[in-house]
Parts: structure tokens; C-alpha cells; sequence
């Protein structure tokens, strides 16, 4: 399998032989890590769980974890799933590189369709799946949404969604959402949104691809799947705890599968992603910092402020050259566009990840306004 580099080692490559200005403190707006503690409830319940190390942890998650998460879906988004609607997985990295491999094995000529820019592991599960890649171009004539071409999408077998989008910043409404859940049925093709950004909204709660399949009247969620993580919400990607819900025909073999990869999260980590899924106050705080930061690169880059997530989809023009000056100069990272997209799409762009407290964003935007 030949995979492509990855954004970050191109970035390096673009990097290597710049000397940054020493004079300024290195920032990096590129990985979508954030810096804030996580919350000392969740990280009192990791070192309490100790103990749990000398036990084995189940495949499927014990049930503790499972009905944290089973209570945050009712509890967001009021639905309430069954338990064979719902696998924990240890983070959805893994999730979206190994279920396309699951679902696709055994079709002859699989398609698979994905937003470009993207998250490059979606890529990655495609040329690990064999499949035909269909991009859905994300570009500032359809507001960064995907467009639909029916045409194409009949030969899908699989098609990723991931609104809130990374890199764009894009947010689907409901009745956008329906659309591609009416298309799953029609074409019988999977559809699974990538959600792990969907706790991150400045306004008002972003709705769910489950909520958009009731809304179609597939109660059942038939074709239908969503991917979430505590990740960005809770501060905390290093517990690594994410899960898939959805078409419990689907999730049966996905579950069976899953036993033979090896991916169970440690009873520590499970515990204290039960507590985090279970509680919502700390995510609104973290809300109020990124909404904070928004605020900041609104009033100093003159950039609208985007619905969710904490990246910024900045047109600067020649990226690359942007990219490197921005180093050279003020010792500051950013990500070219180009690297997260192909045919084009993204060049002209960079994402900025606002991930850092007030001041050091404001210290690193002012930077960033001065080439602009």
C-alpha cells in the first residue's frame, strides 16, 4: 500500500531548511490538539482506576462506558438507542481507518466517497480498502458543503460526511443532512458523518446524522452511522475514547471484527471516559474559550466567526509561501491548505487551530495579520 505523507511530515519537509526568528516564542496553529488541562474529575477517576490494569478489558467496552455514552446520545442529541446501536472504540482515528477496510472487503470494486480537504485517514482507509475514491470538493462557491451529483454518488458504496467539518469549519443544518440520509437509502450506500467536533458549537447545538435519519423516518438508522470522541469536547485525546452508533445490522459484524484487531481501551481509560461522557458542564466551558478565541481572530484577521469547531479556513494566497514566511518571521506554524486537500482544492488556504489560551492566540493572530 503506498499512503501519502502526512500533513504534518509535508509541513516539516516545507520547514526544514528555514531558520524561524528566535526572537518570538514558537507557536503551532497546525494540530488540532488542544492545550487546556483536562478536567481534574476525569483525570482523579484515570488514577483511582489504576488498580483495573491487571484486568484484561472486553472488546466491546464494559458496560459502564457504554451507558455513559448511551446517556450522552439521549442526553444531547434525545435519542434513546438500544445497546447494539453503540460500539466504544479507542478513539475514532482507528474507527475511520478500520471500518471502511471491514465494510468494503468483500465488494469486488469498492467506491468510497469523502470530503476534500479532509482528514487524511480518510484517504488512508481508502487505499487501504481498495477503493475507488469519489472526492466531494469543499470550496467557497458551495460554502464548503459537499454538492450533491447523483450521478456519481449511485456507484458509492461507502460515503463519509464529517460536519462539523475539519478543516473548513463548514456546519450542514438538519435538512442538508436529510438529503444525504434520503440518498443512503435510495442508492443503498453507507453513510457515516465524522462528529467529533459537534460539541464545539459557538451558538447553538449541532444536530446529528441520527437525528436527521428520524427526522427521514429511518427510525432504524438503515445505512446510517455517526462517529464521536471525547477528544476535542473534553480536552482529553489521550483517552482515546470514541464511539460508532447507528444500523445495528452493520455494528453486529463491525463488533465481531473488532475482536480480532485488538483495539479494547484499558479499564483506566474506560473509566474515566465514563465520567467525562457523562457530564456536560465542563464542555461548555471549553465552548466559552474557543468562542473566546473566535472573538480574538474576528477582530484581528476580520474573518466571519465560524458556526463550530476550533479552526479558522484562512485565504492568504500563495500558501505555501505564506506558510513559510509566517515561520521565518514571527516563528509561527500554520497548516497549508494544499496538504489537506488534492486536485487543488485547499491551495489558497490555511487552517489556523485555535487551540491555545487568549493571550498566546491574540500573540500568535497579530503575527498572522502582519503578513496578511
Amino acid at each position: 500500500m503506498k499512503f501519502e505523507d502526512y500533513p504534518f511530515e509535508k509541513l516539516n519537509k516545507l520547514l526544514a531548511d528555514i531558520e524561524p526568528n528566535s526572537s518570538y516564542p514558537a507557536i503551532s496553529l497546525t494540530i488540532g490538539e488542544p492545550q487546556f488541562d483536562t478536567p481534574k474529575f476525569i483525570k482523579d477517576e484515570l488514577i483511582n482506576s489504576a488498580d483495573l490494569l491487571n484486568k484484561y478489558p472486553k472488546t466491546a467496552g464494559e458496560e459502564y462506558l457504554k451507558e455513559s455514552m448511551l446517556y450522552y446520545v439521549n442526553n444531547r442529541f434525545g435519542i434513546e438507542l438500544d445497546k447494539s446501536e453503540l460500539i466504544p472504540v479507542f478513539g475514532t482515528r482507528e474507527l475511520l481507518f478500520n471500518f471502511p477496510q471491514f465494510l468494503l472487503h468483500d465488494i469486488k470494486e469498492p467506491v468510497m466517497a469523502f470530503p476534500n480537504p479532509f482528514y487524511q485517514i480518510y484517504e488512508g482507509a481508502a487505499i487501504a480498502s481498495r477503493a475507488k475514491i469519489i472526492h466531494l470538493n469543499l470550496e467557497a462557491k458551495n460554502n464548503f458543503l459537499p454538492v450533491i451529483d447523483e450521478e456519481r454518488l449511485k456507484e458509492c458504496d461507502l460515503v463519509i460526511l464529517n460536519t462539523p467539518n475539519n478543516p473548513t469549519a463548514s456546519v450542514m443544518d438538519i435538512d442538508e443532512m436529510l438529503k444525504w440520509v434520503e440518498l443512503a437509502l435510495k442508492y443503498d450506500f453507507i453513510l457515516l458523518n465524522d462528529e467529533c467536533y459537534i460539541e464545539l458549537y459557538n451558538d447553538k447545538p449541532i444536530p446529528s446524522i441520527l437525528q436527521a435519519s428520524i427526522k427521514a423516518g429511518n427510525k432504524s438508522f438503515k445505512n446510517i452511522l455517526t462517529a464521536n470522541s471525547l477528544s476535542k469536547r473534553s480536552s482529553a485525546p489521550g483517552l482515546r475514547s470514541g464511539f460508532i452508533a447507528g444500523d445495528r445490522e452493520i455494528l453486529k459484524d463491525y463488533l465481531r471484527y473488532r475482536t480480532y484487531i485488538g483495539c479494547a481501551s484499558p479499564l483506566p481509560l474506560q473509566k474515566a471516559s465514563a465520567v467525562a461522557w457523562r457530564e456536560q458542564s465542563h464542555v461548555e466551558d471549553f465552548r466559552k474559550a474557543y468562542r473566546k478565541n473566535f472573538e480574538i481572530a474576528k477582530e484581528i484577521l476580520e474573518v466571519e466567526i465560524p458556526k463550530a469547531t476550533f479552526y479558522i479556513w484562512l485565504e492568504v494566497g500563495d500558501e505555501l509561501k505564506f506558510t513559510k514566511e509566517l515561520y521565518q518571521k514571527y516563528n509561527i506554524k500554520v497548516l497549508p491548505g494544499s496538504f489537506l486537500g488534492r486536485d487543488g482544492v485547499g491551495k489558497g488556504y490555511v487552517r489556523l487551530a485555535l487551540v491555545y489560551d487568549e493571550d498566546t492566540t491574540k500573540e500568535a493572530l497579530e503575527k498572522v495579520a502582519l503578513m496578511l
